[in-house]
């Protein structure tokens, strides 16, 4: 599954235990009534939200997970937690960035060159 938008706010990683850590984000959605979704990255993809901002426009890839808990008292409860385990840029980039600039050429439509070529 996939949900995209704009990134609202990336926490810092929590360290839950000596083998376990979580890195928690909230994009809002762009529609007609827009959602602020929480989700969290675990283990070594805390990582992939290194290269992100806040206001940055994405794409993150999602399980969803669900798990059953009793508590003391017998009561039974059912929580639900969304983790990503990738994410994507969509800000568009412009389609030269990477290109060196071109020198313009000499005034007058000169290019200087030795060609005798006729066009």
């Amino acid at each position: 599954m996939e949900i995209s938008g704009r990134i609202k706010k990336i926490f810092e990683t929590k360290e839950i235990s000596a083998s376990f850590r979580k890195r928690e984000l909230v994009i809002t959605t762009e529609e007609q009534y827009p959602q602020h979704i929480i989700m969290e990255f675990t283990q070594d993809k805390v990582s992939e939200l290194d290269k992100f901002k806040e206001g940055d426009k994405v794409q993150v890839n999602i399980n969803i997970r669900g798990r059953e808990w009793t508590s003391p008292q017998g009561e039974v409860k059912y929580f639900n937690s969304i983790q990503g385990w990738r994410i994507s840029s969509l800000d568009a980039q412009p389609a030269n960035a990477d290109m060196p600039p071109m020198d313009e050429p000499a005034a007058g439509g000169d290019l200087g060159g030795d060609d005798d070529l006729p066009f």
